[in-house]
């Protein structure tokens, strides 16, 4: 596809590129998009943080919930507890001790597991894998699977609800932009594998319209001796990444890319050096998330657009306002006290409207809009 030159309007007072040397000081860019950070966009100056309100009222706010505080226990990935659901993703949190009794299978979609705390034994029809926390396991519908942690874990669950995962187009920076595909780990048919290939009876839990049938083998079904196909799980861990940067500019959560979904995104931020341009920003920049559900959850590090944020915390901002960095956090950046960020956050990115589940509501803090609350 030819991508032909196309002239922005201009009106009044403007920085010449977006995201750099704004044209007066104690002025604030905003971003205006369409299709998240592809469609078209406007970059309008201000004279006060589009985030500087003084009251809020009404349903559509920031919300920040404390998931530490989500029990989600249980040897089975269906006993984990809705976080945040709409029809295209299911987000769930879970915490198994022990061992899975039953095998797991998904009709409803893929699953993508993200190991935030803990280490287990991880087996399926293609093989065997050893987590460890910041891996992510992409699972494809209709595989049967189960974990053996080897103490207390915390996982986010997030379903592709009648979809598939797929890998970001990386287009001109090439395949191995971001992470090189060979860093991504598929299961061995090893010796750990084969050993739990017994004749014991074994029973499958198999999730359909969130509905759970179960179903028994005299044997586990888990017995595979072979395959070949291009069809697998996949394991992903954060370290593996080398995020996408440039010293004059600060990109957009787009860049950060991991795996895309067809009503959905993840997106992974680890850590990278902070812009060095003296005009480039060095926060987030101000912008509407007009067509997206955002969704952060704070995996490890220090969170440096945000204050008062601790690991195991998601922060979910519903499309329709503008959103950016705390106070503190624009004028840390502005001096540029950190040359660094060492944060390590899962992002999800919706095209359809999130409602938040019973177990994440319990734990919200409603202080957090006030957070961004300019002094009366």
């Amino acid at each position: 596809m030819r991508k032909w030159a196309s002239i922005p309007h201009r009106e009044g007072v403007h920085s010449r590129q977006a995201h750099a040397d704004l044209p007066e000081e104690g002025l604030y860019e905003r971003e205006m998009g369409k299709e998240g950070f592809f469609g078209p966009t406007a970059h309008l100056h201000h004279k006060h943080a589009p985030t500087a309100w003084t009251n809020w009222e009404g349903p559509l706010r920031p919300r920040l919930f404390d998931l530490n505080e989500v029990k989600g226990e249980g040897n089975s990935p269906w006993s984990a507890e809705m976080v945040l659901h709409n029809p295209h993703c299911r987000y769930r949190i879970w915490r198994p001790s022990s061992a899975m009794e039953r095998l797991a299978r998904n009709a409803d979609g893929d699953d993508l597991l993200f190991v935030h705390d803990g280490e287990a034994e991880f087996y399926c029809d293609f093989g065997h894998l050893t987590l460890r926390d910041g891996d992510y396991v992409m699972i494809p519908r209709g595989t049967m699977w189960r974990i053996e942690p080897k103490g207390e874990m915390y996982l986010l669950l997030i379903e592709a609800t009648n979809g598939s995962y797929q890998l970001p187009d990386k287009g001109m920076l090439g395949p191995q932009a971001i992470f090189d595909p060979a860093v991504l780990d598929i299961p061995k048919m090893d010796d750990a594998f084969r050993a739990q290939q017994t004749e014991d009876s074994w029973q499958v839990e198999v999730k359909r319209h969130n509905q759970v049938s179960v179903i028994t083998y005299p044997f586990n079904p888990l017995d595979a001796v072979g395959w070949h196909g291009d069809l697998t799980v996949l394991r992903l861990n954060w370290r593996d990444i080398r995020p996408l940067m440039s010293h004059r500019y600060h990109l957009p959560p787009s860049a950060h890319t991991t795996f895309v979904a067809p009503r959905f995104v993840i997106c992974t931020f680890v850590p990278r050096p902070i812009e060095s341009d003296p005009g480039a920003l060095k926060v987030p920049f101000y912008h509407n998330n007009d067509d997206y559900d955002e969704v952060l959850f704070y995996h490890a590090g220090d969170f440096f657009s945000r204050d008062n944020i601790e690991r195991g915390m998601m922060t979910f901002h519903p499309a329709g306002f503008t959103h950016g960095p705390h106070p503190k956090a624009f004028k840390a950046g502005l001096e540029y006290k950190k040359k660094f960020t060492d944060e390590v956050a899962v992002m999800l990115d919706t095209r359809d409207a999130l409602e938040v589940g019973d177990a994440a509501a319990v734990t919200e803090n409603t202080a957090y809009v006030n957070s961004w609350k300019s002094p009366e």
